[in-house]
């Protein structure tokens, strides 16, 4: 029997970084940095599932641009 505890997860982040997060998130429009992580993530999620889907070739192989992408992704987060 599921119980709603064991419907998430909890995953733990620098603190620094957790308030960073809140900084950039006022005004927009997430109710928390929870809500702007499980957004970034799924759409991270979501682009890895398209790009390996449509690939012919190995799914493990990014392209430049994907690696530039997320490079970019993990600056802005704080850990580049």
């Amino acid at each position: 029997m599921n119980t709603k505890k064991d419907a998430k997860a909890t995953i733990k982040i620098p603190r620094a970084l957790y308030n960073r997060l809140k900084t950039i998130i006022d005004d927009s429009g997430f109710d928390s940095v929870t809500d702007f992580i499980v957004y970034v993530l799924r759409d991270i999620a979501a682009s890895a599932s398209q790009t390996s889907s449509s690939e012919s070739g190995p799914a493990d192989k990014l392209s430049l641009r994907e690696i530039e992408r997320v490079r970019e992704r993990l600056k802005r987060l704080g850990y580049l």
